[in-house]
């Protein structure tokens, strides 16, 4: 029986509520357990569930030696409660130091790891995963329902929120980390794309890093694909300062 003022926290997955929302994908706790395993293989260490192998600090001291390459003076097994909770808050400590995260950006804590908080543990993996292998084919906009239960002086309260647990991959993000031998293509494309437009203006476009740098094209770039009118005298053709760079960029 819950207490007055006690509050108890469940998660749900939204996505086997609304399948039809293509967004809402189903996150398979098992694709976590499959990289730790295959991560640890070595160690012989074999992960079946992530709420009741992750709280004691084992599985994610052996995690932070293997990925982090870092050497912790803490016991490899802590058998009570009080020594899990040393053992965790050191590790969590080293481990939020090499994802080079500020407080406000943690997603869990000592407690939450430790009373076995599945939305924290989930937090916690795919930051590591994201960090130490961005290869791994997390997929993006998971949504979990957070449904948290308080016991209150006029009966149960229940309240839900909806919380991400990955966020929207970029395009870009993603061909820099998975297909960087693809880059000279996708500049060639803009480079077509670019010249297609800006040459019906007599200009020819050969390196966008340099030539784009003073934001003159940019702005007549915009100008061809909204159909703007561009009065010359609000801006500088040939800017030769910052001062006179700056005024295309306000323009924008």
């Amino acid at each position: 029986m819950k207490e007055r003022g006690e509050t108890q926290h469940s998660t749900e997955d939204l996505s086997k509520q609304q399948e039809s929302n293509s967004q809402l994908l189903c996150f398979p706790p098992q694709l976590l357990i499959d990289w730790i395993n295959t991560t640890l293989k070595q160690e012989h260490i074999v992960v079946k569930s992530l709420e009741e192998d992750l709280y004691d600090g084992l599985v994610l001291h052996h995690l932070l030696e293997k990925l982090g390459s870092l050497k912790l003076d803490v016991d490899k097994i802590a058998l009570t409660e009080k020594k899990q909770r040393q053992k965790l808050s050191v590790i969590l400590e080293a481990m939020d130091k090499c994802l080079q995260l500020d407080e406000s950006q943690l997603k869990w804590s000592v407690e939450s790891i430790l009373t076995k908080d599945l939305l924290s543990t989930l937090h916690l993996l795919v930051a590591i995963a994201k960090h130490f292998q961005p290869s791994l084919a997390i997929p993006p906009n998971v949504q979990v329902e957070t449904i948290t239960i308080e016991n209150t002086s006029k009966g149960l309260k229940t309240t839900s929120a909806v919380e991400y647990i990955t966020g929207t991959d970029d395009a870009f993000d993603e061909l820099f980390s998975r297909a960087p031998d693809r880059l000279d293509d996708v500049k060639k494309v803009f480079l077509h794309f670019v010249n297609q437009h800006v040459g019906k203006l007599g200009l020819n476009v050969k390196d966008m890093e340099s030539q784009f740098a003073d934001g003159v094209l940019l702005l007549l770039l915009i100008g061809q694909l909204e159909g703007y009118f561009l009065n010359l005298r609000d801006f500088f053709l040939t800017p030769a300062s910052t001062t006179e760079m700056v005024t295309c960029y306000l323009i924008i």
